[in-house]
Formats: structure tokens, C-alpha cells, sequence
């Protein structure tokens, strides 16, 4: 049969805290397991506290009851639930578990050499996340936090070692415990339990809270690790930006140039070729402009990238309109889209030049989404194509690019002969296989 969730969970925490002490053991010192996050070990250590008393039914059911808080508490870590709900989750089991009314996280600020209660149960809403307490080796917790030992603490009114925090002298609180919560190469704080009955927390109590402390320290040592994984990501995200942004400015300077030369050029034909040049270039840069003012970067919006670049041959060509329809929500990857629109912007170019030869050119792109395929129409009313030609054997430069550009998007690029003009119609799918 195979072992639930919990089942593997409460085995994994058994082993590692060793069990909770049975009535056979009442009389023998227990060991505390120490999670180690730089080794990421558990460190078996003596602990001398207070002897089990024998047990009763009522207290062997107790005993039972830790161990499935212990196996819960670990299923719930296990499960990546969020810190701050871990932490409530802790100090409400601790309560239940040892059968106290109080149990706080106290989070170490080593600039102030006090704690801060950060969590807890049973205290009032002026307690967590507003009060602290001190940290020296005069109170429990700071003794706890600066030797790593677990703190039983019984008699608070009557403790000679100790200095009772004014917080727990507040709420008559009689006796108490305290274990290290380790953290990420420093100590995270202490976990603690309070309460104001009369009696004794025992060795069995000690070894469930520091049990509970164990599966916060990975937590904690997990939460650090996310985060410094998330500044890493958010780092490298910028970093991604401000090289996006330098490349595009570099573009635009280069697409500039290119234009320049082509207005001083004598040769028509030179000219043609700088400005065809020049829009090329341009295409990519606006793609780089996108990338830098968008949150992602390995995608981008199709019909507002096609709606630039047109806008800006349309402006940059004397006497040519270009019209453009683009459905709304089309996202492909960005390696995608570069090429797609420089296929629209070599076949507007062939249109103002070939199919318009006197000027007044006007043009029509649109795209759309017909099942899982992007649908990308360019169209012109210009004078057609002539009767050989043949699109996979062009010879100019343009289609030659518009057919390499189709082949790397695995496009289905078919040429209509219109009455009048011509019709591209290139059918590629909207998540291509790597």
C-alpha cells in the first residue's frame, strides 16, 4: 500500500526528533535535534531537562497527539505554505499541543538586541507584530537565542537565573520554554509556549517544541533561499531591460544613419536599398523598445509590435498609406514576432516600390487567429504580379528574405492574384514546437 502524505511525513519527523518519549523512558535524558542549515543535517544533542514523570492514559494520548501535530505541521511545510501563515500555524499548534494558553515567535533585531513578536496565540492584537522584549542572556528566550540550548523555565515567579519579561509578568504567566529557531547562518529568533497554570513542562514537552522549531528552521531557511532567488531573477530582469534599451537605441542611431545616407544619395536605386535597409533595422529596434517597457521579456503583444512598425513605414514612405487591422491578444515568443513583422515590412516595401510604381501607394495588413494558427494578410491594389513569377525562386533580395522569414516561423506563405493587386497570406502556428 502506498504511504499517504501525512503517513510519510509523521515516519520523516519521527525519525529525525527521535519519537516523543514513552512512560520506558521516564527516567532517561532525551536527546534535541538541531537542524544545521549550513550542512542541512540534524545534530543530535543531550538536553538535561526536567525527568518524565510516568505517565497516565491521558497523558500517552497527549504524547499521540504531538506526534500528529508534528507529522501535520510537517505536511504543512511540505506543501510551501506561505511564512507568515506557517508561523501562526506554529504557535497555534504549540498551544495545543503542550496544552498552554500563550506561544509567540519572537524574531531576533540584532541592531536592537530584542525581540519582536511576529506571531503568536492567545496574546492581544497591541502583542504581535507590535511588542518586544529584551534579548540579553538575561531571559530565557535571550539564552535560548545566544547558546542554542533549549530553555525550560517552571518556576518564573520563583527563577533565580533569569530575568521574567515584564510581557509575561503582564499575562501571570508561571512557566515556560524556549527554543532556538535557526535561520540561514544567523539565528532566526525563538519559538516559545507560556503558561500560567501551575505545573511542569518535562523533557517529552521540550522535544515536541523543538520538534516544531525543526520544520520552521527549514521553512525559514527555504524562505531565505526564495528570496535571495528572487533578487537574483529581479537583478538579471533589469539587467535584461537596460540591455534591451541600449540595443535599441544603438538600432535607432544605426537606422538614422542609414536614412541620411539615402536622402544625400545620387543613385535612386542606392537610395532605395539604404531606406529598405534602414526600415529593416528600424523593425528590430522597435521590438527591443517593446521588450524594455514591457514586464516580459520573452514575449511580446503581435498586433501592437505590427501596428508600430507600419506606423513607422507608413510615415517614413512618401505617398504610401498602410492600414492596419490586428486582433487584440495575440502573444507569441519574441523570436517569433521579429521575423513576422519583417516579413509584413519586406512585403509593404515590394508593394510601394513594384506594385505602385507611380506612387499613391496604399496597403492593407491584418492579423487575426483562426484555431490555433496566427493569420497575417498583407494586401495591395497596386498592378499584380507578373505572370511568372514564381515566389519561391525570386531573385530580389526581398523575397528571398520574405521566404527565409516564413521557413523559420514553419509558415504556410500563399501569394493570391487579386483583381486588382495581390494578396500575401502567411498561416503559421500560434505555439510552434521548440
Amino acid at each position: 500500500m502506498v504511504e499517504s502524505c501525512r503517513d510519510r511525513a509523521h515516519n520523516h519527523f519521527s525519525r529525525v526528533t527521535g519519537g516523543l518519549p514513552s512512560s520506558n523512558k521516564a527516567n532517561r535524558l532525551v536527546s534535541v535535534i538541531s537542524f544545521q542549515p549550513s550542512t542541512r543535517e540534524f545534530v543530535e544533542q543531550a538536553s538535561a531537562g526536567a525527568a518524565e514523570p510516568e505517565l497516565s492514559i491521558e497523558a500517552l494520548r497527549l504524547r499521540v497527539r504531538q506526534q500528529e501535530i508534528l507529522s501535520d505541521f510537517g505536511v504543512l511545510a511540505l506543501k510551501g505554505t506561505p511564512f507568515p501563515e506557517l508561523l501562526d500555524n506554529a504557535t497555534r499548534l504549540v498551544a495545543e499541543g503542550l496544552r498552554a494558553e500563550f506561544a509567540k515567535v519572537l524574531k531576533y533585531l540584532p541592531k536592537d538586541n530584542r525581540f519582536l513578536v511576529c506571531a503568536g496565540v492567545g496574546w492581544g492584537p497591541d502583542v504581535v507584530g507590535s511588542a518586544t522584549i529584551g534579548a540579553d542572556m538575561a531571559s530565557p528566550a535571550g539564552y535560548a537565542l545566544h547558546t542554542g540550548k533549549p530553555v525550560i523555565s517552571n518556576h518564573l515567579d520563583v527563577e533565580e537565573r533569569f530575568r521574567t519579561p515584564e510581557l509575561l509578568v503582564q499575562h501571570g504567566v508561571r512557566r515556560a520554554m524556549n527554543v532556538i529557531l535557526q535561520g540561514d547562518g544567523t539565528p532566526y529568533g525563538v519559538l516559545e509556549v507560556d503558561s500560567r497554570l501551575e505545573g511542569e513542562f518535562a523533557q517529552s514537552d521540550i522535544v515536541f517544541l523543538q520538534g516544531v522549531a525543526n520544520i520552521l528552521g527549514m521553512a525559514i531557511e527555504r524562505q531565505r533561499m526564495e528570496g535571495n532567488l528572487r533578487q537574483a531573477l529581479d537583478r538579471q530582469q533589469l539587467l535584461i531591460k537596460e540591455v534591451n534599451h541600449r540595443v535599441n537605441n544603438s538600432l535607432q542611431i544605426v537606422a538614422s544613419m542609414l536614412h541620411l545616407h539615402a536622402s544625400g544619395a545620387e543613385s535612386g536605386e542606392v537610395r532605395h536599398e539604404l531606406r529598405e535597409a534602414s526600415s529593416r533595422i528600424a523593425a528590430i529596434a522597435r521590438a527591443h523598445q517593446r521588450l524594455y517597457t514591457s514586464d516580459r521579456i520573452d514575449t511580446l503583444d503581435l498586433g501592437a509590435y505590427l501596428s508600430d512598425v507600419c506606423k513607422d513605414l507608413g510615415d517614413s514612405m512618401s505617398g504610401c498609406e498602410v492600414n492596419v487591422s490586428a486582433a487584440e491578444g495575440i502573444v507569441v515568443r519574441t523570436d517569433l514576432a521579429i521575423p513576422a513583422v519583417l516579413l509584413v515590412n519586406e512585403l509593404i516595401t515590394n508593394a510601394a516600390k513594384y506594385a505602385y510604381p507611380g506612387g499613391n501607394c496604399r496597403v492593407w495588413v491584418t492579423l487575426s487567429r483562426k484555431a490555433e494558427d496566427t493569420v497575417i494578410s498583407v494586401r495591395d491594389e497596386g498592378m499584380g504580379l507578373p505572370a511568372t513569377f514564381d515566389i519561391n525562386s525570386g531573385r530580389r533580395l526581398g523575397m528571398r528574405l520574405v521566404n527565409s522569414f516564413s521557413r523559420q516561423l514553419n509558415g504556410d506563405l500563399q501569394v493570391l492574384r487579386k483583381n486588382p493587386g495581390t494578396e500575401f497570406v502567411l498561416t503559421m502556428p500560434l505555439h510552434p514546437r521548440s
